[in-house]
This record gives structure tokens, sequence and C-alpha cells, in this order.
């Protein structure tokens, strides 16, 4: 009975947040640019999308953290196009551009229905900000016909407090990036000027809907958050900056995934920073002041040469070991 309660709560919340995405896209507001154009009638700003969701490719993903892939995989749902774009990204086969096929809300719920069949411990939505509007309606009918997997919304930081507002009740488990904390940096990147500013506003939202640490069954998240922050190579002090910022203003009980797997990409392969891979020293020196600082949950990585930029080129893009 609790468990057709809650089912039936969270088709209530994916209504309600219908009726104010669907406003949203018609003068879009879905993120913080704030392009203003109507998607509905085929206008793209700058993410280059109408209306319609783009979707790469839907699997069982077993790279992510350990509390999201468990042993049987995260569902993942991959969305073409990003509202950032970062030069840098190891996904920008998809990011940078709108690769894929349209996905109708029934298509999308066919795939979490077909992840959850195939026995993933979640539905993980990544780069959704774009596609949010039909990513509700797509959980609305996914309910509808059974879905009772928690969803995780894994996005690059950068997103509207309305629409935040909007997912209270709907998503379980945030996993946002916080990239920037370093005005320089952020300038150099050419990264939106407000980042800091507006990723900080969501994420205290996100922590406010489903607090600042993890719940667990069988050893995977059923809800909370992970913050994920990439360090960037000659780019300590941002990382440090980031950090800073979480422990001062969010919480140190954060369970925080500093990730040390950046790979340069061919756009940004002559750049003196960020043609090269990150360093061992300047990866320890970001986890030290995280501990430092009091985090009490970490993830970490190896810092090492292994190369695990995935290829949206092919049919499987990851190559797991």
């Amino acid at each position: 009975m609790e468990e057709a309660s809650a089912s039936q709560k969270r088709r209530e919340r994916c209504e309600s947040a219908r009726r104010v995405l669907d406003d949203a896209i018609r003068n879009c507001r879905l993120c913080p640019r704030r392009c203003g154009v109507d998607r509905h009638q085929g206008e793209r700003g700058f993410c280059g999308l109408d209306d319609h969701m783009i979707v790469n490719c839907a699997l069982p993903h077993h790279g992510e953290e350990p509390p999201l892939s468990g042993t049987r995989g995260a569902g993942t749902i991959f969305f073409s196009s990003c509202n950032l774009r970062c030069s840098y990204c190891q996904n920008y086969q998809i990011s940078h551009s709108v690769r894929g096929r349209p996905a109708s809300p029934d298509e999308l719920a066919d795939m979490m229905l077909h992840l959850q069949e195939f026995g993933c411990h979640n539905i993980e939505f990544v780069t959704g900000t774009s596609h949010v509007a039909g990513i509700v309606r797509g959980v609305g009918r996914a309910l509808d016909r059974g879905l009772s997997l928690p969803l995780v919304y894994n996005c690059g930081g950068y997103e509207s407090a309305e629409v935040i507002e909007c997912l209270h009740g709907i998503i379980d488990v945030y996993l946002p990036d916080f990239k920037y904390a370093d005005t320089a940096v952020m300038r150099r990147l050419g990264a939106p000027p407000d980042y800091a500013e507006r990723a900080l506003a969501s994420l205290k939202i996100m922590v406010r809907q489903v607090g600042d640490g993890l719940i667990l069954r069988d050893d995977a998240a059923t809800r909370g958050i992970i913050v994920r922050h990439l360090v960037l190579p000659g780019m300590v002090d941002n990382s440090l900056a980031v950090v800073r910022l979480l422990a001062r203003h969010v919480s140190k009980s954060i369970p925080l995934s500093l990730m040390a797997q950046y790979t340069p990409m061919p756009a940004v392969a002559d750049d003196p920073l960020l043609g090269r891979r990150v360093a061992k020293d300047e990866y320890e020196r970001v986890v030290n002041e995280a501990l430092n600082l009091g985090f009490e949950y970490l993830f970490v990585q190896q810092v090492d040469a292994v190369d695990g930029v995935p290829d949206f080129g092919k049919e499987v893009p990851f190559q797991w070991d």
C-alpha cells in the first residue's frame, strides 16, 4: 500500500511539473541561459533543440560511482546537446551536437522499462537539462506502466532553480557537477560568468529536497546526492575553490566525487594546460584539501594514463573491464 501511495504521489508531481515546464519551454527558461525561444514552434536557442527529446543511447552503465552502478549497472539514458558545451568534454560527440534519434515520452518510457527489466538499479538521465519537459512526461507514462526504480538526475550543474524546484518528489538522487568557482578559469574556458552562482543555488535546492547524504538499500543508492568535480590540469586553484565553497556554503556531509579521469579531447590537444592529463600531485592536493576541510564521504580515482573516453559512434560507447 505504501508503494502504491508513493507512486501516486510521484504521478501527481509529474503532472504538476509538466504544466510548469510546458510553459517554460514556450518562452524557454529551462536553464539559466533563458534563451526565450518558443521551442514548441520549432525555434531553437543555445542548445539547438526544439521541443523533441534527442536520445543517443540507453544502456546499463558500469562506470558510475559504486552506489549508482552497483552490480547490475545504472540504467543510463544519454541525451544529446548540453547547455554548457565545455571544450574539453569527454562526451563531446553528443554534448556539442544534436546527435541521436528523436524520442517521444512514450518511447522514453519504453527505454526506462526496458532498463528496469534488464535489472538496473536505477534510471539515470544524463545531460537532460534541455530535455526535462519531455523527461517528466516520460516518467509519468512509465509510472503508469509499472516503473519502480529510483530516478537519477545527472547534470552539469548549470541549472534553473525553477526547474529543480519542479523536480521535487520526482527525482530521488541528484548527480550534479560543480565545475567552477574561479572567475579567471570560467573566463578562460568560456563558461557562463554566473556558473558558480547558479550551480550553488540549484545545489542548495537539491539538498533541501533529498538531503545531504545517500540512503542505500543493498549497497545501491535509493535517495540522496553525489556532487562531482573534475580536476583540470593546471587549474588546481579552481578545484580548491570549489571544495572550499561547498564546505562553506552547502555541507561537509555531501558525498563528493573528485575525478582524475580528465583526458585531452582533439579540440584542446594544443592547449598548454588542457592538452595534458592531470598530474598526480595536482589531484592529491585537491583530495587532501577536501579531507582537511572535513568532508565525510569521498569518491576518489587513481591517476593513470588510461583513456576512458566513450565513443558514441559505436553501438556500445563504453568498454568495461
